[in-house]
């Protein structure tokens, strides 16, 4: 493998973009999400991993809300993160996990939550005990959060309408 360098995504990217979820997840749900919250402006950050000129990588952070007492904090949702099968276990998804998280961060998110393998999200701070405390539709032991600074530890989730939606075809 050359070197893969990280990237945001472009317009440019949708067709491989949606390629890679499909390879990575088997199925077209995945990239049908992507779709969507593309489509609905609730992107945060997109990021890709490319290597030798061909996308081998992808990650979407998305607009999350936390509303408690009557109030809206901005939170975003790690949802989906996908590698090519054949480049799997060669760290490209965590390297789009760490770039996705100092970018967020520089950009003053303070809570990302994902809905994942509690083994590999916990790698990155995700816990599912500061999970605990918000009300979820998913919530578990799947239901993972990680906090940057002063980010609200209870309330409901509020997803973006997509994560909603049949998106399978």
């Amino acid at each position: 493998m050359s070197m893969v360098s990280i990237r945001s995504a472009t317009p440019r990217d949708r067709e491989a973009i949606r390629a890679v979820e499909e390879h990575a997840f088997g199925q077209k749900a995945e990239a049908g999400l992507v779709d969507a919250l593309v489509r609905d402006g609730e992107v945060v950050a997109e990021l890709v991993a490319v290597d030798d000129g061909q996308i081998v990588g992808h990650i979407l952070f998305s607009r999350l809300h936390v509303v408690e007492g009557g109030r809206r904090f901005p939170a975003v949702a790690l949802a989906p993160l996908a590698v090519e099968p054949s480049f799997h276990k060669s760290g490209i998804g965590g390297a789009l996990v760490r770039e996705g998280h100092l970018r967020l961060r520089q950009a003053g998110e303070t809570l990302s939550v994902v809905l994942g393998d509690p083994a590999y999200y916990g790698r990155f701070g995700y816990s599912s005990q500061r999970a605990d405390r918000f009300e979820s539709e998913w919530q578990g032991p799947a239901l993972q959060a990680l906090a940057w600074g002063d980010a609200p530890s209870a309330g409901r989730l509020v997803y973006a309408r997509a994560f909603t939606t049949d998106l399978a075809a």
